[in-house]
């Protein structure tokens, strides 16, 4: 297990063990563990969340009172991927990387506004080769409206943009259909998988299952609507590191010479993070004031265990079938999302909370109850592992590494030991800089671009709530250093020294001091 897992995790993971103690492997479950399954080609569904963080799920406890059952079903009795990252916290830039196994400065998506350049290649069109039938459903969200049908999918059905818990609109197969204003988006989508299984159980299928939940605005469904109403949201130990600025200008002491190492304040934390606590993305003017941030938290936990409710649904079906035990089941967050650590909400930044997803694994045929994958996994990975699931050798310019055989009990050498981060300044959402990052199982570096701030190094170990930025400190000069040449290696050998630029002429949205201006 790596240091900072050890040193963040200890509690969560014994939680974990103490829900799962009374579930036991028995000789059966063993030798069909063992058993040969190549003469059948795997099932598979992938269900992607947008906005999930991390550490939002019942058996991690970080929330006492959130419910999410399904989830904690499939860590119980399949795997839970603990040390699981995106290489952008972003919608649209997360879920290109998820479907081509690129990088965001590669395939391009490097923004939710940023069309597809027309020549990707999505992993389920290496399946459909395989004689998958292949579905996608909900939310595709690049090109910021695309919802046409894309390649690699025999079934298709998407929502416009970010898409609405109600009045669901979408595009099946090339034919805008309106539903039922009541019809709820998450069980439309549950039950339109389910047809789309049933129909194909004959043949290998795969279902690429996208859900809005749990984005803004945080609408749950009828039954979990005002369920967490009376609850107490708990503040992370960062919500008020750092608190706004620490010096203004003009900044000069009795020697008329301006602040230098005490400029920042205690902790060193840049000035963007201090701006940032009030605004769109911030916990003093979350969504322009819309309400306060607790209540905005306990909304999002409410659609969270709603969407929970529905994916039970999707594994009765599945149970009912038969198809429970043989078909793998794969659910991920697009992001993370910070709740009041540094005074911010939302993702984008390269904080733990944005950049760190759930994940978790289910297949009683491949996967043993309480597995726990401790590597370093990312995005970037599923498609390789999917693919290498369903019999299907990875292509030569995909990025990531199959987990595949880590989720069945083996090891894997030359694992990664670091990963490496992007996301590049929005015109809507400009409290946010272009930055860069390395991460290490100890250390983590970030760089900003095109901004007068400081960089950030931190001790995960040490410091795991990310508080006291080691980027001054004389001691750590070396390392700093050397994650800086990592970072630089790792972006001349993808090509990614290039900062994407694209035509915007438009008002922003999430600008408050800038709104209706060009």
């Amino acid at each position: 297990m790596n240091m900072l897992v050890k040193k963040i995790e200890t509690k969560y993971l014994l939680s974990f063990c103490a829900m799962t103690a009374s579930v036991g492997i028995g000789h059966a479950q063993e030798a069909q563990l063992e058993k040969s399954n190549s003469l059948k080609p795997r099932n598979v569904i992938f269900i992607l969340s947008d906005d999930h963080r991390y550490d939002y799920m019942g058996f991690l406890n970080t929330i006492p009172w959130l419910r999410t059952p399904t989830l904690d079903f499939m860590a119980q009795n399949g795997a839970y991927i603990q040390n699981a990252f995106v290489t952008t916290a972003l919608s649209s830039p997360s879920r290109a990387s998820i479907l081509t196994s690129l990088f965001s400065h590669e395939h391009t998506v490097v923004d939710n506004q940023a069309p597809t350049p027309g020549n990707l290649v999505y992993f389920p069109q290496y399946l459909q080769k395989a004689g998958y039938k292949t579905a996608f459903l909900g939310k595709w969200h690049m090109g910021d409206t695309g919802w046409d049908p894309q390649p690699g999918f025999n079934h298709w059905e998407a929502f416009q943009g970010q898409g609405s818990y109600y009045d669901v609109e979408m595009n099946v197969n090339g034919k805008i259909v309106k539903y039922r204003s009541e019809e709820y988006v998450t069980d439309l989508l549950t039950k339109h998988a389910i047809e789309f299984i049933e129909e194909n159980k004959e043949n290998p299928f795969f279902v690429y299952l996208s859900h809005k939940a749990v984005h803004d605005p945080f609408i749950a469904d009828s039954k979990n609507r005002g369920c967490y109403a009376n609850e107490e949201v708990p503040k992370p130990d960062s919500f008020k590191k750092p608190y706004y600025g620490n010096s203004v200008l003009p900044s000069k002491n009795v020697e008329g010479k301006p602040k230098i190492d005490d400029w920042y304040g205690e902790g060193r934390m840049p000035d963007w993070v201090k701006q940032q606590r009030e605004s769109w993305h911030g916990v003093d003017y979350s969504y322009h004031g819309r309400t306060t941030y607790e209540e905005e938290c306990k909304k999002y936990c409410e659609s969270l265990t709603t969407m929970d409710d529905y994916i039970k649904q999707l594994f009765d079906y599945l149970k009912k079938e038969g198809l429970d035990q043989s078909t793998l089941v794969v659910y991920m967050g697009d992001n993370g999302f910070c709740w009041g650590e540094h005074g911010l909400i939302d993702k984008r930044n390269f904080y733990e909370a944005s950049v760190r997803v759930p994940m978790l694994a289910y297949c009683p045929e491949l996967i043993k109850p309480r597995t726990v994958v401790e590597n370093i996994i990312q995005n970037i990975d599923i498609a390789p592992t999917i693919m290498e699931a369903c019999g299907v050798e990875k292509e030569k310019q995909m990025r990531g590494m199959s987990f595949y055989p880590l989720l069945v009990g083996r090891e894997v050498d030359n694992w990664r030991n670091k990963i490496f981060y992007e996301y590049y300044w929005e015109y809507d959402f400009p409290h946010t800089p272009t930055m860069f990052g390395v991460r290490t199982e100890r250390y983590k570096y970030i760089k900003y671009h095109g901004i007068w701030d400081t960089n950030e190094l931190y001790d995960l170990v040490a410091d795991p709530h990310e508080t006291n930025n080691l980027i001054a400190s004389p001691d750590y000069q070396d390392v700093a250093k050397t994650m800086l040449e990592d970072l630089y290696d790792w972006l001349e050998n993808t090509n990614g020294m290039n900062i994407p630029m694209k035509r915007t002429v438009k008002h922003r949205i999430g600008d408050h001091r800038n709104m209706y201006i060009y």
